[in-house]
């Protein structure tokens, strides 16, 4: 091989694992050399290139539209590489590693789990189940189930579902301290939070009005959804939770929504992957079996 395109290659290493983990200390960790190697094949590559691939900051690290474009070829690259270095010729084997939330993969992954066994039975899916978001790369995730409005362009995703939101609670809650009639009220009621949201002090609604933000409070937050739902069903405050979650609580009445004229919007389940990654067959087929299960779901 010719020194220059070893040079190449190498700066493309290096330059992936820097805008994979937005940082050159843990780039140079995972490619097993120095700081100084990582950012001097970076310098390098970018010469080559003849404009800037990455802006750095003392706070921050971005990368540019000419990065992204660099990035997006030397993914593919990567990926076939370490496919090729794995003798990877059989799309029907090996293993899979997919993250979902908790309550979620307990509730509704099972058997669409099974059926996509049977039908591969040389896969073997290794579910990790964490109401977190991982971080893909560094944890080796090949999917992960988000249920969520995605933000992150370095992620693409799949949209297997939509499911509504609401404010729940118990009946006896609401006789003991009555029904909120707009979202305002909620400054004066017990509100219960989801951790993993990003703004979990703040409920947002729409209305006639538009958009409407509310700051909530309450005796108890959680990072599980399951143990949401059952203390707005244990009377201790009110919940906005996923109708995927309340359906057969609400069918029985042991839970009531409120505040329907201003429901929240409804959010996608997603199956994400990081970008320039090409879903394997295998992949590509549970994500199937995935939206022809969650197609017939009800849960607008």
């Amino acid at each position: 091989m010719s020194e220059p395109l070893f040079d190449d290659l190498l700066g493309l290493a290096c330059f992936a694992r820097v805008v994979e983990h937005r940082s050159f200390t843990q780039a140079a960790r995972v490619l097993g050399v120095s700081k100084s190697v990582v950012s001097a094949r970076v310098a390098r590559l970018e010469s080559r290139v003849g404009e800037p691939l990455l802006i750095r900051t003392t706070r921050k690290l971005t990368v540019t539209d000419a990065g992204m474009g660099v990035y997006a070829h030397c993914a593919r690259m990567l990926q076939e590489a370490g496919a090729a270095t794995r003798g990877a010729t059989d799309a029907g084997r090996g293993s899979l590693r997919i993250n979902a939330p908790v309550s979620f993969a307990q509730m509704y992954l099972a058997a669409p789990m099974a059926r996509f066994l049977a039908a591969h039975p040389d896969t073997h899916v290794e579910l990790v189940l964490s109401d977190r978001l991982v971080d893909l790369v560094e944890e080796r995730v090949d999917v992960a189930l988000r249920i969520t409005r995605l933000r992150d362009s370095n992620l693409v995703a799949r949209k297997l579902a939509t499911t509504s939101l609401h404010v729940c609670a118990a009946p006896a809650y609401l006789k003991r301290r009555g029904t909120p009639e707009r979202p305002e009220d909620l400054l004066h009621h017990d509100c219960l939070r989801y951790t993993h949201l990003r703004a979990e002090d703040e409920w947002r609604f729409y209305g006639p009005r538009g958009r409407i933000r509310v700051p909530v409070s309450g005796s108890l937050s959680t990072g599980n959804g399951t143990m949401l739902r059952e203390a707005v069903a244990q009377g201790i405050g009110l919940g906005m939770l996923p109708r995927f979650m309340v359906d057969e609580d609400l069918r029985s009445g042991r839970l009531v929504t409120v505040l329907d004229d201003f429901a929240p919007r409804p959010v996608g389940i997603h199956a994400i992957h990081a970008s320039g990654r090409t879903p394997a067959p295998r992949l590509r087929a549970l994500l199937d079996v995935l939206a022809a299960e969650f197609r017939s779901a009800r849960w607008g």
